[in-house]
């Protein structure tokens, strides 16, 4: 049995899966937020309670709302800050009581959707989250890809490419610089464009409903977000060039992602041409907690 665990910066779920991938038992509860010892408990409990009810004893994978360095182990990159600079690894290794794997979460999202999901076949999967925050991970012959510093994929904290005047220095990020792709094109992003130019606060569906009703506003927004998309996604294609973006987030839910980032991505690569799939996730928020169980498949 291969048990998943995905520690989210607002939820904490977990997975049991057999090794031809059916579920066998699942849950989900609150993050003990700002609390990282509180974490460990709640983590290691819902091991327990899933063997308890499968009767069956699990590896166990962990994705993180971060990474780890590749050196010392310590947290970094997270954004649930309680995680940064913690012996993440350790930590777990010691409260869980035997081996694990631990991976960043936007990675174990690529490499399940690279196995058995939107990017299935393909051999390089750029996997984009775009929710609360925005990030991505790579996936190669469906395994994560890290590089010697464990930050591949960390497309979030990348600079929003040809910035107009609007567009400079950007909004402050939790990583401490200005204009990170993260403040462009996250979810909360997208509905802060909302609240600076009408005061109010509405959800990206309810903008979304706006717009195909005609409102101006939501359309002029949501073109400038797609925009924005695009200019950070252009850098990916011009330098890895995937088989295939799979979207993820919230915002993946957007029936309209599919249709304009296409043409809007089309215009701001280099190449003449762009044939590259943009694929809806299959596996839905499902899909980082399954990764986590495929580490050790």
């Amino acid at each position: 049995m291969l048990i998943g665990i995905d520690w989210g910066g607002t939820k904490i779920e977990g997975v049991a899966l057999a090794p031809s991938g059916a579920e066998l038992w699942r849950e989900r509860v609150d993050t003990p937020r700002g609390d990282y010892r509180g974490c460990l408990s709640e983590i290691v409990a819902m091991i327990g309670r899933a063997e308890a009810a499968t009767g069956q004893r699990g590896s166990v994978g962990i994705g993180i709302p971060g990474s780890l360095e590749p050196v010392s182990r310590l947290g970094k990159g997270a954004s649930s800050t309680w995680l940064l600079g913690q012996p993440v690894e350790a930590d777990l290794r010691e409260a869980i009581g035997r081996e694990i794997r631990v991976e960043n979460d936007a990675d174990c999202f690529a490499a399940s959707e690279a196995v058995d999901g939107a990017g299935a076949g393909y051999n390089v999967v750029f996997a984009v989250i775009l929710g609360s925050g925005a990030g991505a991970g790579i996936a190669v012959g469906g395994r994560a890809h890290h590089g010697p510093n464990n930050s591949g994929g960390e497309w979030g904290h990348n600079p929003l490419p040809f910035p107009d005047t609007t567009e400079i220095p950007g909004a402050p990020c939790y990583c401490g610089r200005h204009g990170c792709m993260e403040t462009w094109v996250s979810g909360r992003a997208f509905e802060a464009e909302w609240t600076k130019h009408t005061g109010a606060a509405l959800k990206a569906r309810e903008i979304m409903a706006l717009k195909r009703q005609g409102d101006r506003l939501a359309g002029m927004l949501w073109e400038r977000y797609i925009d924005r998309v695009a200019r950070g996604l252009a850098t990916v294609v011009n330098t890895l060039d995937p088989d295939v973006l799979v979207m993820g987030g919230g915002m993946s839910n957007v029936d309209e992602l599919y249709t304009d980032l296409p043409p809007a991505l089309a215009r701001r690569t280099f190449s003449t041409v762009f044939h590259t799939p943009i694929k809806r996730n299959v596996h839905g928020d499902a899909s980082g907690v399954r990764g986590a169980a495929w580490l050790w498949k």
